[in-house]
């Protein structure tokens, strides 16, 4: 597999817009907090190492542009890896468009493909949270902040809040634990965050 360096790259070259990249580094943290979580909770269904966890949420959205029709998002990317020269295993490109499983019909089985699909919208709320507090910063956020705003339908209308709490089921956690292990693995970043 190609270095993150590499990835940072490709992602670097691609996305002008650095609020997305943003995101693709949050679900990057979020992954790892939910492979170290699983990991020491349930070791035997942890199939992957943690670099391609973090290497799926790192590089899930590489394909996310206006070119890309939303049945495809996800199922681009290893064009664009094989053009940049760089490689991932293929546990890592199913991840990729599993997260998209309702458009691309590539339903998630694993426990890192249901990760990434629970995560990538919970990443989102919590940045929104972060915004509308008078810090703005993700090291004042806590766990009932997120779920006071995930229960409020008009706040951050465009985190589907259903996929979130089919990703916490299939994973077995309730939302509020998914809400706290995504949000510490959030802050542990704060800063290439800019929050």
């Amino acid at each position: 597999m190609s270095s993150r360096e590499n990835f940072l790259k490709i992602l670097d070259k691609y996305f002008e817009n650095k609020n997305l990249v943003k995101h693709m580094l949050a679900t990057e943290a979020a992954m790892g907090g939910l492979y170290d979580y699983f990991k020491s909770k349930r070791p035997e269904e942890v199939k992957e190492p943690r670099q391609e966890w973090t290497t799926a949420g790192l590089l899930h959205d590489l394909d996310y542009q206006d070119n890309v029709p939303i049945a495809k998002h996800g199922l681009v990317t290893p064009d664009i890896l094989a053009r940049e020269g760089v490689t991932v295993p293929e546990t890592v490109l199913r991840a990729i468009a599993a997260h998209n499983w309702k458009n691309t019909r590539v339903m998630p089985q694993t426990l890192m493909e249901w990760s990434l699909f629970g995560c990538d919208e919970l990443t989102g709320l919590i940045v929104a949270t972060t915004l509308v507090l008078p810090s703005r910063k993700l090291v004042d956020v806590k766990t009932k902040n997120v779920l006071n705003r995930f229960r409020e339908k008009s706040f951050a209308r465009g985190v589907n809040r259903d996929d979130v709490r089919l990703g916490a089921e299939k994973l077995g956690l309730p939302v509020e634990e998914l809400v706290e292990i995504v949000l510490k693995a959030m802050q542990s970043i704060s800063q290439d965050l800019g929050l």
